[in-house]
């Protein structure tokens, strides 16, 4: 089995990165976000619960996303490893994923860190381009329009997203250093942390990630 927790910053690349890794291994991305909408949409009796909170606007309880990814990984499709990518996302629901593991007879074979600078992911998240009318992201840096401010798409007029502005950015950060950052430490002292830079190009943090998983499970 090749059971796999992917870590990293917002704007690292872990959704990017976690579906190449599900291609190259042929395991499953669980991501939370996709999960629970699932579990929502499925009307399972834990996404009956997470529904209540969602349309609150309120964070999912710890032991309702739990539950979800408990159910989750039961699945046939998760036979043979999983890379989990958006959980855990505090120590608590690390313990409690452990005790799922245990329970279970799964070994947790490595836990993979993207690391990058706090300056790196405002640069990332804040050259993002979005288009009004459908949608399509472009970047300053990354992947400029051929005509500034304009979609090359369907000639709509780019803007700023108020998620990709400095100050949400830096307030993402904040929740992530108080919450998921101590993560770090923890699977750390357990031997299972492996880290890799995520400055490059995709290809190349891809392939690092690649080798350590080889390597690792």
């Amino acid at each position: 089995m090749k059971n796999i927790v992917l870590l990293g910053p917002p704007g690292v690349g872990k959704g990017t990165q976690s579906k190449m890794l599900s291609e190259r291994f042929g395991i499953p991305q669980i991501s939370t976000g996709d999960i629970l909408r699932k579990a929502v949409s499925d009307k399972t009796e834990m996404g009956k619960k997470a529904k209540v909170f969602m349309e609150r606007g309120e964070l999912v309880p710890d032991e309702v996303v739990i539950g979800i990814i408990d159910d989750r990984i039961k699945n046939d499709d998760c036979k043979k490893g999983f890379i989990l990518d958006g959980f855990p996302r505090n120590v608590n629901q690390a313990e409690e994923l452990d005790k799922i593991l245990k329970k279970k007879g799964f070994p947790l074979n490595i836990v993979l860190s993207i690391d990058a600078s706090e300056n790196e992911v405002i640069r990332r998240l804040g050259g993002r381009r979005s288009c009004k009318e459908c949608g399509e992201v472009f970047h300053i840096f990354f992947r400029q329009p051929k005509n500034a401010g304009i979609c090359d798409k369907c000639g709509g007029e780019l803007y700023q997203r108020k998620d990709d502005k400095e100050e949400t950015i830096r307030g993402r950060l904040e929740v992530y250093n108080r919450e998921t950052n101590p993560l770090i430490d923890y699977y750390k002292k357990m031997g299972k942390l492996r880290s890799v830079s995520g400055k490059g190009e995709i290809k190349e943090i891809f392939s690092s990630l690649c080798k350590l998983v080889e390597e690792g499970c």
